[in-house]
């Protein structure tokens, strides 16, 4: 009876043990996915703030086109 109950509880234990190993494994690999996602997240960062610092930059360019125009009719007395 005890051989058959040790079995039992041995049996148990090298499911349980080969579940954790698999768990870890699966963990290793969901560690590498994520850190590739945080480097594309990354890359999503710095290309948005590049498309902002580009729309600063072109927003400034129009500001100082229309105040030159605006420059220009008043010299003309077109307004």
């Amino acid at each position: 009876m005890t051989d058959n109950t040790e079995n039992l509880v041995l049996e148990h234990l090298r499911h349980i043990r080969a579940r954790v190993d698999q768990i870890a494994d699966d963990m290793t690999d969901f560690k590498h996915r994520m850190s590739g996602l945080e480097q594309a997240m990354s890359l999503v960062k710095r290309e948005v703030n590049l498309g902002e610092e580009t729309d600063t930059r072109q927003q400034i360019t129009l500001d100082r086109l229309a105040e030159r125009i605006e420059r220009i009719e008043r010299r003309l007395e077109l307004v």
